[in-house]
């Protein structure tokens, strides 16, 4: 798609540690102030004088001007506005917050280590994202008016959770101004008893008289002072109910029918008003209005292809030139979409006249998507529409790109949404990268539940021979799973290469993994040679895994006795990281207890202890998921730690080590390198008290959410256990950093390095 369309490629060169996905740049402009709208003076006034309150609430139901006057605020106000419109497709807080970003660099450079932590797959939202976006934000030296414009469609809880805790950074003569139907996700009590939120509801929106009778005027329509005082009454002040009846008198109804039609308990828009106005205008203008709003935004193309009439595009620049429901999107007037009012009463109508359509109306947005180079489109066409094969087939097309570009919640969505409706067992591919996406995000419950799934489907004979990547990357599953033992993990790895080969595919992460087992089986030299081939292929884009090989081949460096190799191939595999702009990574930290030990060979005690706060960080990713990478890492850290004689830290890391055991007991000569580091704990002396050392893998995963507005059961929901599991490991917390608050807590394992911010 070009340069014209809705989505396009933002216009910051694309860089490491940048989101890969385009960005609809839309939403990041300021809507304008149209012709014929009211100006809502007096509130301008309240908005843009000198207030030290930092955070901005508009909340009122929808049709009340809530975005009108945050644009006419942004027009009339000489500070810099960022602003993000947000929808549906926000629900993911990689992709809200890479808005955000975006939006705040556009005035000021936020840095790229905020559009690295967005970028990474697995890098913590409270933990790594929010504090440097937050941190980016509290030290911009402009002042801004960062906009979020309808928040209430925002109900990811960690989504919120973030705009809670950025609401804290707002620097001084900066503002943070949220509009929505409902209330907006911070702690607005807490903000109101401290006087640092202006508030700004339905009532003071409601228009005056004097404001109706020139939102009348400007719709063309011309009323007597005292019917313009009735339909003010009726309407309560209500812009949208105005505006509509406005619509429906200028197409010829009368008086009396548009009063009424705003009467009685429901000051919406009731089936009564949709039909009054509908039945008013043309078949033909009734028929593109009810059924394009099936359409998200939409261009005169994509309205002739929905609608499959010549001469939509007319129709629609028509609309968009005599109706303020209708609303740009870009400069050059191509895009629009309809005010969400305008929209939610046209499809009504659509439901009510012509149900069975809806679905095929979607399904031709989706094709002309896809024919215009926009699969994700097309993909929430399909998923609107119901179907779930067209939705399996896009999903197994994109769910690489969409996992290196960090967006796992948007995928996860994909997931449930077609194993909700038994589309996952059905295709192979779907199956095989949920639990390919699952074992890197700490999720192994997950993985094994997707694997099971791969295993059934390929047990029932359904599975296609000549489908050779699906049969690759599932063969290539079982053999990071190892769980058969460190022998078929070998087998796999082989086979899945060999199934890459056949198919021509570049995939750097079957060799690593032919290395891995031939390590685990004792054969260091044969190992080698795999991961070497995988390091020279670093032109596959996969920084994560070729990490893993440089770490690997640093481990048998090491065995080897060759120090000065091993620590070479630890620093460039950190490099590796850096340079992806990956640095919080699943492999992070095996990288990290790489560094360690070399570090410790050469004596660097500094860089060994920050090396080892590293690998704290993210210990919890490496799960039962990769096992031979979980328990390799977990290994060469214990040993870190009784070299520094700390005996505690050694054995939390051993206990782990045990559990992992329990799960994949059978992992070659990991089992006897554990055996051999236990039998040392007797002969060491040093400290065995709790302390951040200890911390156990799910303290860890913990962590970062105290450093969110969550409560303890909120938390629990988040990670799906019980509050009194989460209590006890708050804690257990507070004992090892020596707090007695959640806030003491979060300020040790800063100071500490185990929290940014």
């Amino acid at each position: 798609m070009d340069d014209l369309d809705v989505r396009e490629r933002a216009s910051r060169p694309q860089r490491a540690g940048q989101p890969g996905f385009d960005l609809v740049t839309s939403k990041l402009r300021r809507p304008p102030v149209r012709p014929g709208t009211v100006h809502r003076p007096s509130l301008v006034e309240r908005l843009v004088r000198e207030d030290p309150r930092p955070v901005v609430s508009v909340v009122a139901p929808a049709g009340y001007g809530k975005t009108t006057l945050l644009a006419q605020w942004a027009e009339h106000n000489s500070q810099a506005f960022a602003w993000v419109s947000v929808d549906e497709a926000d629900n993911d807080p990689k992709v809200l917050l890479t808005y955000v970003a975006q939006a705040l660099d556009a005035v000021e450079p936020v840095g790229e280590r905020v559009f690295d932590a967005l970028a990474s797959p697995v890098s913590s939202v409270p933990g790594s994202v929010v504090p440097r976006l937050g941190a980016a934000f509290s030290s911009m030296t402009s002042p801004v008016v960062l906009v979020l414009d309808d928040v209430h469609l925002l109900h990811n809880s960690e989504c919120r959770a973030a705009l809670s805790v950025l609401a804290d950074h707002v620097p001084y003569g900066s503002r943070l101004a949220f509009a929505g139907r409902d209330q907006p996700p911070v702690r607005v009590a807490r903000l109101r008893a401290e006087g640092r939120i202006l508030e700004i509801g339905a009532d003071d929106l409601s228009l005056t008289r004097d404001e109706a009778s020139a939102l009348l005027r400007a719709a063309a329509v011309r009323l007597g002072e005292a019917d313009v005082a009735e339909l003010h009454r009726r309407t309560e002040g209500w812009a949208a109910g105005l505006y509509l009846a406005a619509l429906y008198l200028r197409e010829g109804g009368s008086l009396p029918a548009a009063a009424l039609s705003f009467g009685g308990g429901d000051r919406f828009v009731t089936e009564y008003v949709e039909s009054e106005f509908l039945e008013r205008i043309s078949q033909k203008q009734r028929e593109f209005l009810t059924r394009t709003a099936v359409l998200e935004r939409m261009c005169g193309p994509l309205c002739e292809a929905v609608l499959e009439v010549p001469g939509s595009a007319a129709t629609l620049a028509g609309l968009a030139r005599s109706n303020l429901l209708l609303v740009p999107l870009d400069r050059r007037g191509q895009w629009y979409r309809y005010h969400r009012l305008f929209r939610d009463m046209l499809q009504a109508e659509l439901e009510r006249q012509a149900p069975g359509l809806i679905p095929a109306l979607r399904r031709r947005a989706a094709g002309w998507h896809l024919h215009s180079g926009s699969p994700e489109e097309a993909l929430e066409y399909f998923i609107a529409a119901g179907d779930v094969d067209e939705v399996a087939s896009l999903v197994e097309k994109i769910w690489l790109s969409a996992y290196r570009q960090g967006r796992v919640t948007t995928l996860q969505r994909w997931f449930r949404w077609l194993d909700d409706r038994g589309g996952i067992e059905g295709h192979l591919m779907v199956a095989v990268a949920a639990a390919l996406v699952a074992g890197p995000t700490g999720r192994a419950a997950e993985a094994e539940r997707w694997a099971d799934a791969v295993d059934r489907w390929q047990r029932s004979g359904l599975a296609t021979a000549d489908d050779l990547p699906t049969e690759a990357w599932a063969t290539l599953l079982r053999a990071i799973l190892c769980r058969r033992g460190v022998e078929q993990m070998r087998a796999d790895a082989d086979e899945a290469a060999r199934e890459f080969a056949a198919a021509n595919m570049v995939v750097p992460v079957a060799p690593v993994f032919q290395g891995i087992a031939r390590i685990l089986s004792g054969d260091l030299d044969g190992g080698d040679a795999f991961l070497e081939q995988a390091v020279s292929w670093q032109q596959a884009s996969a920084p994560d895994v070729i990490a893993t090989a440089q770490c690997e081949r640093s481990l048998v460096a090491m065995a080897r006795g060759q120090w000065s190799q091993a620590n070479a191939l630890a620093g460039q595999a950190a490099t590796t990281l850096r340079l992806a702009g990956i640095e919080d990574s699943y492999v992070t930290p095996l990288v990290c207890a790489v560094q360690a030990r070399a570090a410790l060979h050469r004596g660097d005690l500094q860089a060994v202890r920050r090396m080892l706060v590293g690998a704290q960080r993210l210990r919890h990713l490496l799960t039962y998921a990769e096992p031979s990478l979980a328990v390799q890492a977990r290994i060469e850290l214990a040993r870190v730690h009784l070299a520094l004689a700390d005996v505690a830290g050694a054995r939390t890391l051993m206990r782990e080590v045990d559990e992992l055991f329990r799960r994949r007991s059978d992992l070659g000569t990991l089992v006897g390198e554990a055996k051999a580091l236990r039998v040392r704990f007797g002969d060491e002396r040093g400290s065995i008290a709790p302390s951040a050392s200890t911390l156990t893998a799910a303290e860890l995963r913990l962590l970062p959410l105290l450093t969110t507005h969550l409560s303890v059961p909120e938390i629990a929901a988040e990670l799906v256990l019980s509050s009194h599991t989460i209590r006890a490991q708050v804690k257990s917390i507070y004992r090892k950093l020596d707090a007695t608050t959640r806030n003491e807590a979060v300020t040790q394992a800063r100071e500490l390095g185990l929290l940014e911010g």
